[in-house]
C-alpha cells in the first residue's frame, strides 16, 4: 500500500493543485447535471480501476495513436531520448521520461498529451463555475474526484471553499483511505459526500486494491458521525463497483449492507451498484501497462438486479439500493427461426 498522504505537497501550502481532467455535464456523481473535477493521485491500487492515470500523484505522458501523423518532432525535442519509434509506434521509456511536457508542446497534432495540469484556486473555480447555468437548473453542482481528492487536501479545502461561497452544490467522492483530518477540513464545506465500499472483507479488499478496509469502513463511520451533528454534509451516498470476479457476489453485496444498516443507521440515502465497464482499456495501453480485467464482460442486467436484490434484503432501507451502468445484451435464441439458421440461400433456392 502506498503512503495515503503521498500528494498533499500538492495541496498543502502550494497555490497550486494537479488536475487530471474536468468532465462536464456529468449525470454520474451527484445529483443533476455536474461538473466532475478529477484529481491525480490515489492511495489505492485497484486492479480493475478505470482511470489508472489518476494513480500517480505526478504528471505522466501519454501517446494518442489515433492523432498521431509520423511527424517525429516529439522523438527530436525530447532531451533525455526517452522516446523511440517501432512498427507499432511511439515507445515511451518511462525511466528516462521526467514529464516535462516539451515533447507535448512540440506535437502538432495533439497526440502527445501531458496528463496533469496545474490550476490555481482561482482559475479552477472561475473555470468550472462557468456550468452555473445548468447546475441552477437540474439542481446538479460541482464533484471533486479522482485520483483521490484528500490526497490534497489543501488546494481541495480551498477550492470547495471557494465554491461554498459562491453557492454551488458540492461533493466529496472518495476511497475513504486517508487521515481523519483531512476529511475533517473538506467535510465543512461539502454538501454531500460520495463514499465508495468495494469489499467487505478485508484479505480480498487488500488483494484487489492494495490495502485492506480497517482504515475505510472506520472513516466510514466518522463521516456519518460528522453528518449526524454537523449542518454540512447533509448527505451521505455510499457506491460499490460491481467488478465480475471481485466484487460482483452476493455474499460481498450481503456483507456491505450488513455494515450499512449497523453502523450507517439512517444516514445513507442512496447505495448505488455501479456495474463495470471496459472503457478504460486503450488508457492502459497508452500507459504501457497490461489491465488484468481486458477480457472481462460486461454484468448482464439480470445479473445486476440479482445483486441489487440481495442488498435490498441484506437489512438496509430497501428504497436506498440502485443500480447503474451500461449492461451485457445477451441474444435469447427464438425457437422459431432455430431451423430457419440452418439453410443458407444461394440464387433465390436454398441449400441445406
Amino acid at each position: 500500500m502506498r503512503d495515503f498522504n503521498e500528494g498533499e505537497g500538492h495541496g498543502g501550502n502550494s497555490p497550486c493543485g494537479v488536475v487530471l481532467e474536468i468532465q462536464r455535464l456529468s449525470t454520474e456523481d451527484g445529483p443533476g447535471i455536474r461538473t466532475t473535477v478529477f484529481f491525480k493521485g490515489c492511495p489505492l491500487n485497484c486492479t480493475w480501476c478505470h482511470n489508472p492515470e489518476s494513480i500517480s500523484s505526478r504528471r505522466q505522458l501519454s501517446w494518442f495513436e489515433t492523432r498521431c501523423i509520423g511527424c517525429r518532432s516529439c522523438m527530436d525535442t525530447c532531451r533525455n531520448n526517452a522516446l523511440s519509434g517501432s512498427p507499432s509506434g511511439i515507445v515511451i521509456d518511462r525511466e528516462k521520461c521526467i514529464s516535462c511536457g516539451e515533447c507535448a508542446e512540440a506535437c502538432p497534432s495533439t497526440a502527445m498529451v501531458l496528463l496533469g495540469e496545474e490550476w490555481s484556486v482561482e482559475d479552477l473555480v472561475s473555470e468550472t463555475i462557468k456550468d452555473n447555468a445548468y447546475f441552477e437548473k437540474s439542481g446538479g453542482g460541482i464533484t471533486v474526484s479522482g485520483g483521490e481528492p484528500t490526497m490534497q487536501t489543501g488546494f481541495v479545502e480551498a477550492y470547495l471553499r471557494r465554491l461554498r461561497e459562491k453557492g454551488i452544490h458540492t461533493a466529496l467522492d472518495t476511497c475513504g483511505l486517508c487521515k481523519k483530518s483531512s476529511l475533517d477540513a473538506l467535510l465543512p464545506y461539502s454538501a454531500m459526500v460520495l463514499f465508495d465500499i468495494k469489499l467487505i472483507n478485508p484479505d480480498r479488499h487488500a488483494l484487489f486494491t492494495g490495502s485492506d478496509n480497517a482504515v475505510i469502513l472506520d472513516n466510514l463511520a466518522h463521516v456519518a458521525g460528522y453528518i449526524n451533528h454537523h449542518l454540512y454534509p447533509k448527505e451521505l451516498w455510499i457506491r460499490t463497483p460491481i467488478i465480475p470476479g471481485a466484487t460482483a457476489d452476493r455474499d460481498n453485496i450481503t456483507g456491505i449492507g450488513k455494515f450499512i444498516s449497523s453502523s450507517l443507521k439512517g444516514v445513507v440515502t442512496r447505495w448505488e451498484l455501479c456495474a463495470f465497464n471496459n472503457l478504460c482499456q486503450d488508457k492502459y495501453l497508452r500507459l504501457g501497462r497490461e489491465w488484468d480485467f481486458r477480457e472481462t464482460k460486461l454484468m448482464t442486467a439480470d445479473a445486476m438486479e440479482e445483486l441489487a436484490s440481495a442488498a435490498r434484503a441484506s437489512g438496509v432501507d430497501p428504497a436506498i439500493v440502485f443500480w447503474s451502468g451500461s449492461t451485457r445484451i445477451e441474444k435469447k435464441e427464438d425457437p422459431k427461426t432455430k431451423d430457419r439458421e440452418r439453410f443458407h440461400v444461394i440464387d433465390g433456392a436454398s441449400e441445406n
